[in-house]
Protein backbone atom coordinates (compact mmCIF):
# COMPACT_ATOMS: atom_id res chain seq x y z
CA UNK A 1 0.00 0.00 0.00
CA UNK A 2 1.49 3.24 -1.04
CA UNK A 3 0.96 6.80 0.94
CA UNK A 4 -2.32 7.84 -1.23
CA UNK A 5 -3.98 4.68 0.47
CA UNK A 6 -7.19 5.42 2.35
CA UNK A 7 -8.24 3.55 5.40
CA UNK A 8 -11.06 2.86 7.05
CA UNK A 9 -11.76 2.93 10.53
CA UNK A 10 -11.73 -0.82 11.95
CA UNK A 11 -7.81 -1.08 9.50
CA UNK A 12 -6.75 2.18 11.42
CA UNK A 13 -7.52 0.32 14.74
CA UNK A 14 -5.59 -2.88 14.20
CA UNK A 15 -3.21 -0.68 12.89
CA UNK A 16 -2.71 1.27 15.82
CA UNK A 17 -4.29 -0.72 18.89
CA UNK A 18 -6.67 1.91 19.64
CA UNK A 19 -10.46 0.76 19.67
CA UNK A 20 -12.84 2.30 16.98
CA UNK A 21 -14.32 3.61 19.85
CA UNK A 22 -11.43 5.69 20.72
CA UNK A 23 -10.14 7.17 17.20
CA UNK A 24 -13.89 8.02 16.86
CA UNK A 25 -13.79 9.81 20.16
CA UNK A 26 -10.29 11.81 19.12
CA UNK A 27 -11.68 12.00 15.28
CA UNK A 28 -14.53 13.87 17.04
CA UNK A 29 -12.73 16.34 18.51
CA UNK A 30 -10.32 16.97 15.89
CA UNK A 31 -7.18 15.48 16.99
CA UNK A 32 -7.56 13.48 14.18
CA UNK A 33 -9.58 14.13 11.30
CA UNK A 34 -10.56 11.58 8.55
CA UNK A 35 -9.19 12.23 5.13
CA UNK A 36 -12.44 11.79 3.29
CA UNK A 37 -15.33 9.34 3.25
CA UNK A 38 -16.74 6.45 1.81
CA UNK A 39 -19.69 6.55 -0.92
CA UNK A 40 -21.42 5.37 2.22
CA UNK A 41 -20.46 7.68 4.54
CA UNK A 42 -17.28 5.94 6.58
CA UNK A 43 -14.94 7.85 7.67
CA UNK A 44 -11.18 7.43 5.65
CA UNK A 45 -7.67 8.33 7.22
CA UNK A 46 -4.91 8.11 5.39
CA UNK A 47 -1.70 7.03 6.40
CA UNK A 48 -0.79 10.21 8.42
CA UNK A 49 -3.16 9.07 11.25
CA UNK A 50 -0.80 6.13 12.09
CA UNK A 51 1.75 8.30 13.54
CA UNK A 52 -0.27 10.96 14.64
CA UNK A 53 -2.33 8.43 16.56
CA UNK A 54 0.80 6.85 17.99
CA UNK A 55 2.18 10.69 19.22
CA UNK A 56 -1.38 11.90 20.89
CA UNK A 57 -1.66 7.81 22.48
CA UNK A 58 2.17 8.33 23.72
CA UNK A 59 1.20 12.19 24.77
CA UNK A 60 -1.57 10.55 26.90
CA UNK A 61 -0.18 8.28 28.83
CA UNK A 62 2.54 10.78 29.53
CA UNK A 63 -0.69 12.37 31.10
CA UNK A 64 -1.39 15.32 28.55
CA UNK A 65 -4.72 16.88 28.68
CA UNK A 66 -6.71 16.66 24.87
CA UNK A 67 -6.88 20.49 24.25
CA UNK A 68 -2.98 20.10 24.80
CA UNK A 69 -2.34 17.50 22.84
CA UNK A 70 -4.40 18.93 19.68
CA UNK A 71 -2.13 21.91 19.83
CA UNK A 72 0.94 19.74 19.96
CA UNK A 73 -0.16 17.51 17.04
CA UNK A 74 -1.50 21.03 15.05
CA UNK A 75 2.23 22.01 15.33
CA UNK A 76 0.73 25.42 17.74
CA UNK A 77 2.65 24.44 20.49
CA UNK A 78 6.32 23.02 20.72
CA UNK A 79 6.46 19.86 21.73
CA UNK A 80 9.59 20.42 24.08
CA UNK A 81 8.07 23.30 25.65
CA UNK A 82 4.92 21.40 26.31
CA UNK A 83 7.16 18.47 27.83
CA UNK A 84 9.47 20.88 29.74
CA UNK A 85 6.05 22.50 31.34
CA UNK A 86 4.52 19.52 32.03
CA UNK A 87 7.55 17.72 33.55
CA UNK A 88 7.79 20.22 36.42
CA UNK A 89 4.36 19.70 37.14
CA UNK A 90 4.55 16.14 37.64
CA UNK A 91 7.57 16.65 39.93
CA UNK A 92 4.95 19.14 41.84
CA UNK A 93 2.92 16.16 42.18
CA UNK A 94 5.70 13.58 42.94
CA UNK A 95 6.54 15.43 45.62
CA UNK A 96 3.31 15.93 47.22
CA UNK A 97 3.07 12.35 46.99
CA UNK A 98 5.69 11.95 48.57
CA UNK A 99 5.14 13.99 51.55
CA UNK A 100 1.79 12.51 51.60
CA UNK A 101 3.47 8.52 52.08
CA UNK A 102 5.94 9.27 54.35
CA UNK A 103 3.03 11.19 56.72
CA UNK A 104 0.81 8.35 55.90
CA UNK A 105 3.89 5.82 56.82
CA UNK A 106 5.16 7.28 60.15
CA UNK A 107 1.53 7.44 61.05
CA UNK A 108 0.67 3.80 60.45
CA UNK A 109 4.19 3.27 62.51
CA UNK A 110 3.85 5.05 65.49
CA UNK A 111 -0.02 5.18 65.82
CA UNK A 112 -0.55 9.18 66.09
CA UNK A 113 -3.46 10.23 67.30
CA UNK A 114 -5.59 12.95 64.85
CA UNK A 115 -3.57 15.85 66.18
CA UNK A 116 -0.24 14.45 65.98
CA UNK A 117 -1.16 13.06 62.37
CA UNK A 118 -2.23 16.87 61.76
CA UNK A 119 1.25 18.48 63.08
CA UNK A 120 2.39 15.79 61.02
CA UNK A 121 1.17 16.73 57.49
CA UNK A 122 1.90 20.82 58.46
CA UNK A 123 5.42 20.19 59.31
CA UNK A 124 5.93 18.32 55.87
CA UNK A 125 4.28 20.69 54.12
CA UNK A 126 6.64 23.58 54.87
CA UNK A 127 8.62 25.56 52.61
CA UNK A 128 12.36 25.68 52.41
CA UNK A 129 12.00 29.31 54.01
CA UNK A 130 9.92 28.02 56.37
CA UNK A 131 11.72 25.17 57.64
CA UNK A 132 14.61 27.49 57.91
CA UNK A 133 13.13 29.23 60.19
CA UNK A 134 12.20 26.61 62.07
CA UNK A 135 15.62 24.79 62.59
CA UNK A 136 17.09 28.76 63.04
CA UNK A 137 14.82 29.38 65.82
CA UNK A 138 15.54 26.07 67.73
CA UNK A 139 19.06 26.76 67.25
CA UNK A 140 18.99 29.92 68.63
CA UNK A 141 17.03 28.43 71.13
CA UNK A 142 20.48 26.50 72.04
CA UNK A 143 22.97 28.24 71.29
CA UNK A 144 21.83 31.98 70.90
CA UNK A 145 24.31 34.07 73.17
CA UNK A 146 27.02 31.28 72.88
CA UNK A 147 28.36 31.69 69.41
CA UNK A 148 30.93 34.00 70.35
CA UNK A 149 33.43 31.12 69.97
CA UNK A 150 34.04 30.18 66.43
CA UNK A 151 33.20 26.25 67.23
CA UNK A 152 29.56 26.99 68.08
CA UNK A 153 29.11 28.45 64.23
CA UNK A 154 30.54 25.30 63.65
CA UNK A 155 27.99 22.61 65.57
CA UNK A 156 25.48 24.79 64.61
CA UNK A 157 25.87 24.39 61.03
CA UNK A 158 26.59 20.85 61.56
CA UNK A 159 23.20 20.55 62.88
CA UNK A 160 21.24 22.19 60.01
CA UNK A 161 18.87 19.62 58.19
CA UNK A 162 18.44 20.75 54.77
CA UNK A 163 16.51 18.86 52.84
CA UNK A 164 16.54 18.46 49.52
CA UNK A 165 14.28 19.25 46.57
CA UNK A 166 13.38 15.45 45.70
CA UNK A 167 13.38 14.53 48.74
CA UNK A 168 13.27 10.09 49.54
CA UNK A 169 10.16 9.20 51.49
CA UNK A 170 12.34 8.41 54.19
CA UNK A 171 13.96 12.09 54.21
CA UNK A 172 10.34 13.35 54.78
CA UNK A 173 10.07 10.95 57.31
CA UNK A 174 13.31 11.60 59.49
CA UNK A 175 12.48 15.48 58.38
CA UNK A 176 9.10 15.42 59.75
CA UNK A 177 10.83 13.39 63.04
CA UNK A 178 13.21 16.04 63.56
CA UNK A 179 11.11 19.28 63.18
CA UNK A 180 8.83 17.51 65.89
CA UNK A 181 12.26 17.36 68.14
CA UNK A 182 13.28 20.76 67.27
CA UNK A 183 9.81 22.49 68.74
CA UNK A 184 10.03 20.03 72.17
CA UNK A 185 10.90 22.40 74.67
CA UNK A 186 12.25 19.48 77.00
CA UNK A 187 14.98 18.50 74.13
CA UNK A 188 15.81 22.58 73.51
CA UNK A 189 16.17 22.57 77.26
CA UNK A 190 18.54 19.10 76.89
CA UNK A 191 20.41 21.12 73.83
CA UNK A 192 20.90 24.41 75.43
CA UNK A 193 22.61 22.80 78.96
CA UNK A 194 25.08 21.00 76.68
CA UNK A 195 25.88 24.55 74.86
CA UNK A 196 26.07 26.03 78.21
CA UNK A 197 28.46 23.54 79.57
CA UNK A 198 30.59 23.45 76.66
CA UNK A 199 30.63 27.31 76.99
CA UNK A 200 31.60 27.15 80.29
CA UNK A 201 34.69 24.77 79.61
CA UNK A 202 36.12 27.09 76.89
CA UNK A 203 35.74 30.34 78.97
CA UNK A 204 37.23 28.73 82.44
CA UNK A 205 40.51 27.00 80.06
CA UNK A 206 43.21 28.50 79.86
CA UNK A 207 44.54 26.21 77.77
CA UNK A 208 46.21 27.52 74.15
CA UNK A 209 45.70 26.30 70.93
CA UNK A 210 43.29 23.41 69.32
CA UNK A 211 41.24 22.02 72.57
CA UNK A 212 39.32 19.26 71.96
CA UNK A 213 35.81 18.78 73.24
CA UNK A 214 35.83 16.79 76.58
CA UNK A 215 33.15 14.37 74.89
CA UNK A 216 36.00 13.78 72.16
CA UNK A 217 38.49 13.27 74.39
CA UNK A 218 36.35 10.52 77.03
CA UNK A 219 35.83 9.16 73.30
CA UNK A 220 39.43 8.46 72.12
CA UNK A 221 40.19 6.94 75.80
CA UNK A 222 37.38 5.36 76.75
CA UNK A 223 36.11 3.71 73.51
CA UNK A 224 39.68 1.19 73.10
CA UNK A 225 38.89 0.39 76.79
CA UNK A 226 35.08 -0.61 75.98
CA UNK A 227 36.28 -2.62 72.99
CA UNK A 228 38.51 -3.94 74.81
CA UNK A 229 36.32 -5.56 77.15
CA UNK A 230 37.62 -3.79 80.23
CA UNK A 231 35.51 -3.40 83.37
CA UNK A 232 34.43 -0.03 84.07
CA UNK A 233 35.09 -0.42 88.04
CA UNK A 234 38.51 -2.98 87.40
CA UNK A 235 41.42 -1.39 88.64
CA UNK A 236 42.33 -1.99 84.56
CA UNK A 237 40.01 1.50 83.71
CA UNK A 238 42.07 3.23 86.35
CA UNK A 239 44.27 4.86 84.03
CA UNK A 240 42.26 5.12 81.23
CA UNK A 241 39.79 7.06 83.61
CA UNK A 242 42.65 8.81 85.22
CA UNK A 243 43.88 9.93 81.25
CA UNK A 244 40.41 11.94 80.42
CA UNK A 245 39.85 13.38 84.22
CA UNK A 246 43.55 14.68 84.25
CA UNK A 247 42.51 16.18 80.67
CA UNK A 248 39.21 17.84 82.08
CA UNK A 249 40.72 18.91 84.95
CA UNK A 250 43.46 20.72 83.06
CA UNK A 251 40.67 22.20 80.55
CA UNK A 252 38.70 23.62 83.85
CA UNK A 253 41.88 24.79 85.53
CA UNK A 254 40.26 22.56 88.65
CA UNK A 255 42.18 19.94 90.45
CA UNK A 256 41.20 16.24 89.42
CA UNK A 257 39.62 15.38 92.64
CA UNK A 258 36.05 13.73 93.27
CA UNK A 259 34.20 16.82 92.74
CA UNK A 260 35.79 17.05 89.45
CA UNK A 261 34.68 13.76 88.41
CA UNK A 262 31.38 13.84 89.64
CA UNK A 263 30.93 16.86 87.61
CA UNK A 264 32.40 15.39 84.71
CA UNK A 265 30.08 12.15 85.18
CA UNK A 266 27.05 14.34 84.77
CA UNK A 267 28.20 16.08 82.08
CA UNK A 268 28.52 12.85 80.41
CA UNK A 269 25.21 11.81 81.16
CA UNK A 270 24.18 14.97 79.58
CA UNK A 271 25.39 14.49 76.57
CA UNK A 272 24.13 10.81 76.52
CA UNK A 273 20.59 11.53 76.40
CA UNK A 274 19.40 9.34 73.67
CA UNK A 275 17.57 12.60 72.04
CA UNK A 276 20.75 13.99 71.19
CA UNK A 277 21.16 10.92 69.33
CA UNK A 278 17.96 10.48 67.81
CA UNK A 279 18.75 13.88 66.60
CA UNK A 280 22.00 13.54 64.78
CA UNK A 281 20.49 10.00 63.28
CA UNK A 282 17.72 11.89 61.56
CA UNK A 283 19.70 14.79 60.80
CA UNK A 284 21.80 12.13 58.55
CA UNK A 285 18.98 10.76 56.81
CA UNK A 286 18.03 14.65 56.00
CA UNK A 287 20.91 15.22 54.48
CA UNK A 288 22.30 12.30 52.90
CA UNK A 289 25.13 11.53 55.52
CA UNK A 290 26.74 8.20 56.50
CA UNK A 291 24.80 7.35 59.82
CA UNK A 292 26.88 8.38 62.76
CA UNK A 293 28.52 6.36 65.09
CA UNK A 294 26.53 5.66 68.37
CA UNK A 295 28.15 7.08 71.46
CA UNK A 296 26.11 5.61 74.22
CA UNK A 297 27.89 2.48 75.38
CA UNK A 298 31.40 4.69 75.35
CA UNK A 299 29.79 7.07 77.25
CA UNK A 300 27.29 4.49 79.64
CA UNK A 301 31.10 2.83 80.60
CA UNK A 302 32.53 6.52 81.16
CA UNK A 303 29.73 7.34 83.45
CA UNK A 304 30.38 3.90 85.19
CA UNK A 305 33.78 4.41 85.87
CA UNK A 306 33.70 7.67 87.40
CA UNK A 307 30.53 6.67 89.69
CA UNK A 308 32.60 3.40 90.71
CA UNK A 309 35.10 5.71 91.43
CA UNK A 310 33.25 8.65 93.41
CA UNK A 311 31.15 6.90 95.76
CA UNK A 312 31.20 7.58 98.86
Amino acid sequence: MDGDTLYPIGELARRTGLTVKTIRFYSDRGIVAPTDRSPAGYRLYGIDAVARLDLVRTLRELGLDLPTIRRVVDRELSLPEVAAAHAEALAVQIRVLRLRHAVLMTVAERGSTPEETDLMHKLARLSEDERRRLIGDFLDAAFGGLDTDPAFAGVMRSMTPELPDNPEAEQVQAWVELAEMSLDPGFRAVVRRMAEDQAAEQTRSDMTGPRRDITAAVRDQAGPALTAGIDPASPQADPIVAEFTAYYAHLLGHPDDVELRRRLATRLESVNDPRRERYLQLLAVVNGWPAPESLAPVFDWSVQALRARTQQ
